[in-house]
């Protein structure tokens, strides 16, 4: 399958590093014009050399998305840049660990001015152009804790599930100007605001029990599936969560799968 992204303008948020920085280098490879957004360019050095090193236009910018004002100045550069945004993609994130009763305001409302605000800014302001081009891509980082939360991720699940329903919202409000809105939610895959493979060893073998596909996942994996969402071959696909973990919790007690097939897990 041809997915044909090539000069496609896409706006990655949180692009510097983790799978961020994985979903940028794949449309750079996909021949995209990628302009790639974090809070500081600094974390983006490596995107300007492999950009320029693949001979494509886009950019890196600074942006911090629970600013409205930051938001705002860089889409009406890259529109000012482009004429166009073809792709946004909302994967910038932050984790917020604590217990209901113990999390402080400050984590509770930081979760929810990134994870979500971050993606309501971002939408607000591109929508516009969307529109007026009649075509548009939006896809929003979700996250399996949208779907089943963990102990103590109370603010973070919450923000996750938060950005689904705000994602199938969108899907109904942008559908008359041929735009669409998906969200994914990854599983496991070790990444920097995680610590997934620095765990012991028993501790990682309890949460990779969970697994119907027993591993990490890969943030190559992530980015192939936003790849497609992107492209016109997902033209009839919008206001969904498509899962991305590897089988998680899709079955009880998976690892018993593997001790059927004689297997070591």
């Amino acid at each position: 399958m041809l997915l044909e992204l090539t000069d496609r303008v896409v706006v990655i948020t949180g692009a510097g590093r983790g799978i961020g920085r994985t979903i940028a280098e794949a449309f750079l490879r996909e021949r995209s014009r990628v302009v790639a957004l974090d809070v500081s360019t600094e974390a983006l050095t490596w995107f300007e050399d492999a950009r320029e090193q693949a001979g494509l236009s886009g950019g890196a910018y600074a942006c911090d998305v629970s600013d409205t004002a930051s938001v705002t100045s860089v889409i009406t550069e890259v529109v000012t840049e482009h004429g166009r945004i073809d792709v946004l993609i909302n994967n910038a994130g932050v984790m917020g660990e604590g217990l209901v009763s113990e999390i402080d305001d400050a984590t509770w409302d930081r979760c929810f001015d990134v994870n979500v605000g971050g993606v309501f800014r971002m939408c607000r302001a591109v929508a516009p152009v969307m529109k007026s081009q009649r075509s548009g891509r939006i896809i929003n980082a979700a996250s399996f804790a949208a779907i089943v939360p963990s102990i103590g991720s109370a603010a973070y699940a919450a923000s996750k599930a938060a950005v689904v329903q705000l994602t199938r919202t969108l899907a109904g409000e942008l559908g008359p100007w041929n735009i669409t809105a998906n969200a994914y939610a990854p599983g496991m895959i070790p990444s920097g605001i995680n610590t997934f493979a620095e765990m012991d060893p028993q501790a990682q073998g309890r949460l990779l029990d969970t697994l119907t596909l027993r591993r990490w996942g890969e943030a190559e994996e992530v980015a192939d599936l936003i790849c497609f969402l992107a492209s016109d071959a997902s033209r009839y696909i919008t206001g969904t969560l498509v899962d991305v973990s590897g089988g998680k919790l899709a079955t009880q007690l998976p690892q018993r799968g593997y001790e059927i097939a004689g297997l070591d897990a």
